[in-house]
């Protein structure tokens, strides 16, 4: 697919090519993967989502395959088996605030039912489709990601700012930031009136 129009943030690096061609965009409701993602995007605060991409299958080792329950019940010892891990960020703070976060989710996902439930309640079900033709017109933050950050935290989440939060509105789909000339564009916009 070497003579498409893609969105230009990924042209030039295959592992950003093949996760915005299949994945960046794709609505998602199913909590684990939302877990994934969001735990993913809390350890890229500060770094770039490609460094984060290129660890994801050694996040997913490291991190029992993001298995809330799991997560949520490490301790000291497996956070000390993490800070040695060298496929993954070793960051005591960001390691710390994906346990906080795991046990948050599932606070979560027992009030609502489910998280899929409670965080697409803020684009009442159906994906918000924006109609970008530059990148320069993305915003990195909106008013919306900033109401489901103070929730988040509210909820007792960690490293959830609204910059992290409408990066994750990008990832599972919640958006649609495709760039109107790109050939993903109009395939995303059609899954999502699917959801």
């Amino acid at each position: 697919m070497s003579n498409v129009q893609r969105c230009d943030w990924c042209i030039g690096h295959k592992d950003y090519e093949n996760y915005h061609d299949y994945e960046w965009g794709v609505p998602v409701h199913d909590d684990q993967k939302l877990f994934e993602f969001l735990t993913l995007e809390t350890f890229q605060a500060g770094l770039s989502w490609l460094t984060i991409l290129r660890k994801r299958e050694n996040f997913r080792t490291a991190f029992d395959g993001f298995d809330v329950e799991l997560v949520a019940r490490y301790k000291t010892d497996k956070v000390e088996e993490l800070l040695t891990n060298k496929g993954i960020v070793r960051n005591r703070l960001k390691i710390q605030a994906a346990i906080t976060n795991a046990q948050a989710f599932i606070e979560i996902q027992k009030k609502y039912g489910s998280f899929d439930t409670y965080i697409w309640e803020f684009v009442n079900r159906k994906p918000i489709q924006n109609l970008y033709a530059t990148l320069d017109e993305i915003p990195a933050k909106t008013a919306l990601s900033d109401t489901i950050s103070a929730s988040l935290k509210q909820h007792g989440f960690k490293f959830v700012g609204s910059t992290i939060v409408y990066a994750h509105m990008q990832a599972t789909g919640m958006i649609n930031d495709h760039l109107v000339s790109c050939f993903r564009y109009n395939q995303i916009k059609a899954l999502g009136q699917m959801t």
